[in-house]
């Protein structure tokens, strides 16, 4: 989804996020080992701790919890298993999305995690770690609304969040009632109070915004192809091992799915 986001803030404000108390007493079965290289392993830019940049506010994905300042949310809970696997303090910099995409998040942190599409311009500036989610785009709309596909949506109203790809999909098809959002909250209220019929976006957060609401549901999936991943600096080999480990951990004993079924509802 984030292709272009608009930024709230783009100072870089360290975060320290307490996850974990993390024990040196012997190996854990359900931890992923990283893998050694000529000095023994990952390096981090501060020894004993694991530096994620993350764009905050971004829901379901990273984002304050409500009345606290404890960061939450999908990217958060996976940057916190591979904290737990790396055996390191978990750190997280709130940081502009511009600098993540443009790979010069690489000075500040160690990886960066924010719901970031692959692309093959991103892959020039940083390595990705393989996928961990699919986000293709889905059409959302109230229980009995009659919209049922694109072709029944044509002359309703259908909110998209600005600058994204739902946005630019839903144009592509011939939509002739596009209404832009700024961002996925305002697009989801609009919604619920009835100021448009449908949403268009990508599954991630449409699913989350609906999953208390059982009138609604999603109508139609779009296979896109759009995948995250977690970003790596290029020359840093050890650690992309490590996130991979970590990931294929989750997918193996089945807990990403927990995961997805935990932020976004169950598929």
């Amino acid at each position: 989804m984030r292709l272009t986001k608009k930024r709230f803030a783009t100072t870089l404000a360290a975060t320290s996020v307490a996850l974990l108390a993390l024990t040196a007493c012997g190996s854990d079965s359900s931890s992923a080992e990283p893998s050694a290289d000529a000095a023994g392993g990952p390096s981090f830019l501060t020894a004993g701790k694991l530096t994620v940049c993350s764009d905050i506010p971004y829901v379901p994905f990273e984002f304050k919890e409500k009345d606290s300042d404890k960061i939450v949310g999908f990217d958060m809970d996976i940057a916190a298993e591979i904290a737990k696997d790396a055996k390191a303090e978990l750190n997280v910099i709130d940081a502009s999305f511009d600098s993540i995409e443009s790979g010069l998040f690489k000075s500040q942190c160690d990886i960066a995690i924010s719901s970031l599409s692959i692309t093959e311009a991103r892959a020039k500036k940083m390595n990705f770690s393989t996928p961990y989610l699919d986000d293709d785009l889905v059409l959302v709309a109230k229980n009995g609304s009659g919209i049922t596909d694109l072709e029944t949506s044509k002359d309703k109203k259908v909110g998209v969040q600005q600058a994204t790809t739902g946005e630019k999909y839903a144009k592509e098809q011939g939509l002739t009632q596009v209404v832009g959002y700024e961002d996925a909250g305002l697009q989801t209220q609009a919604l619920l109070a009835g100021q448009v019929s449908g949403l268009l976006g990508n599954q991630s957060v449409m699913r989350y915004s609906i999953k208390d609401h059982k009138d609604f549901a999603v109508v139609a999936e779009f296979k896109t192809g759009e995948q995250l991943g977690i970003g790596v600096p290029l020359e840093k080999d050890a650690t992309l091992t490590l996130v991979d480990g970590t990931l294929k951990r989750l997918a193996d004993s089945g807990e990403m799915d927990k995961l997805k079924a935990k932020w976004f509802g169950e598929q």
